[in-house]
Parts: C-alpha cells; structure tokens; sequence
C-alpha cells in the first residue's frame, strides 16, 4: 500500500494538498462569518422580543437614551406630551416598507416637560405615481398639544449623499441639526407608534421588525462542507491515479517485455486485469465464478 501511493509525496501531489488546504481555511472563515452574522440577527431579535411591547415609559426617565442610546436600548417604548414643530419636518428618501420604495416622513417633536427637542418618524409615505421625486400625499401632523407613544432608534450614520431642499438622504440626525435653528437631540429618534389627538390622515405605520434569523447558519455549514470535499476530492483523484496506475502495470505485464510485472504484487495485478476486463465487458470465466461464489456467499449469511 505504501508503495501504491508513494507519488502523493511528490511536489504536484502535496502541492494540490496545500492548495486543498488553504480553500478550506477560506471556507472556515466564511463559515464563521456566517455564524457572526447570525448572531448578530439573534441579537436584533432579542432587542424585539424584550422592548418592542412593553409598557410605555415616560420620556423624562429615558430621556439620556435619546442623548446616547446603547444597542439594548433600541424599540425602547416612550411616551411624550408636547407639540409638533411641523414648518421643520422633512422627507427621509428610499425608504423601504412592504417591497416598496418611499419616503420616511420626520418632524421635530417639542417634549413638554423638558424643552427637549427629538425627531418623530410618523411613518412612510409612498412616491407620487407620475413624479418618483416627491410622495403621493404629505399629511401634516396634529396641532397644538399631542400625546405621542413611540420606539426609540438610534440614529442613522451620514451617507455623503445629496438631497434636495426639504430631504434627508438618511437619518443622520446631525445633519437635520445644522439646518435647524434650535438644538436637537442627535443620538436617537422616536419611530410613532401611535398619536392623541389622530388625524383624520396619517402615513403608513412602518411594519414591524423581522424576527427571520436568516439562512445563516445552513450558509456556514454548506462553507464547512465545501472545505471538507476539496480533500475529499484530492483523495478521490489519488485513488484513480493509483488505479491507473495498476492498469497500466497490468497492461506492461501481458506485453512480451514483462520485466518489471514480477516487482509488483500478485494480488494488485490479478484485481488491475480484473478491473480492466470489467471496463471493457470481457469477463474471464475465473471471473464469472468469483461472481457467483460472492453472490451466494452473501445470500447464505
């Protein structure tokens, strides 16, 4: 046997063997690359599962959360009093809600109790259906004193994009701040859950997060499975060398120079022939017996 695969130490064989090895190691990490991510889901979920329904709590006792939210904090349920600053909403852009592209719409909410300024997301709006650059309808927020219930989300990162006047390429609420003339609080906003008074129209509640952790976790076995078959497969092409070479040893030893067919072993010749006879259909009578000895051996037992 050793002798049979004595070629898997040349350069070509261990040279396919490292290129085996370095694939699977590319695989593992994508594997765990999924495994990260899908963590990463579980923890948004989680974030759903322990806020996203609980009672309403006052702003004034969450009111550093809006400063500096931590990650845990996020779908945090508030409740405020105060009014609308409705002259400074804008229009957040391509915002997804339902397999559809919109608009996000956002206003400066003056929290009573506090003076605190904060961003109320009021819900999605849908693109006008002859002019993609502005929403079908821009309903205005209730006047005058409003109890507001929302969810606390942290704000977005800047995507260096332009908008034009009255847009928001995104949440960036630093930048909502520099074109307002009063300050704002800039680490969080408040996605509306519900308002008191209601207005006769309002838009579209944004629906709530998914709670699909994703195919992660298939996706990170598939990539350990593919690390796996490159050795598999380099195995597999070591043995049908091997057999190869058998084959041709056996077609060496029926030549008349046979020189070299007492080197090689009786029995890795006889099975070479018998492989070969196989290929072709042309089965010896020994062979035929052998067939029907196998066959009623393993009928007997």
């Amino acid at each position: 046997m050793k002798e049979r695969y004595r070629f898997l130490l040349t350069p070509t064989w261990l040279g396919w063997l490292a290129v085996c090895a370095v694939f699977a190691v590319a695989c593992y990490f994508l594997g765990q690359w999924q495994l990260d991510r899908r963590e990463h889901a579980l923890d948004e979920i989680n974030r759903v599962v322990q806020n996203y329904d609980e009672d309403p709590v006052p702003y004034s006792e969450v009111r550093e959360l809006f400063a500096d939210p931590g990650s845990q904090d996020e779908w945090t349920v508030v409740s405020m009093h105060g009014e609308y600053l409705a002259d400074d909403f804008r229009l957040v852009r391509n915002r997804g809600h339902m397999s559809q592209v919109g608009y996000e719409q956002v206003v400066p909410f003056r929290e009573q109790e506090t003076g605190d300024v904060v961003v109320l997301s009021r819900g999605w709006l849908p693109t006008s259906s002859d002019d993609g650059s502005r929403p079908a309808y821009n309903p205005q927020p209730p006047e005058g004193q409003v109890e507001v219930i929302a969810r606390l989300k942290p704000a977005e990162p800047a995507i260096n994009r332009d908008a034009p006047d009255g847009q928001l390429a995104s949440l960036d609420l630093t930048e909502y701040a520099e074109q307002l003339d009063y300050p704002l609080i800039t680490g969080a906003y408040a996605r509306m859950a519900q308002e008191d008074p209601a207005p006769e129209q309002a838009p579209s509640q944004l629906v709530r997060p998914s709670m699909d952790e994703g195919p992660h976790l298939s996706y990170s076995m598939q990539w350990i499975a593919f690390g796996l078959l490159g050795f598999i497969g380099w195995g597999y092409a070591a043995r049908l060398h091997a057999r190869n070479r058998d084959l041709a040893a056996a077609e060496e030893a029926d030549s008349p120079h046979q020189a070299a067919a007492g080197t090689m072993n009786r029995d890795r010749l006889r099975e070479a022939k018998r492989v070969r006879r196989l290929q072709q259909g042309k089965l010896s009578d020994e062979d035929l017996e052998d067939a029907w000895v196998e066959e009623h051996l393993s009928n007997s037992r």
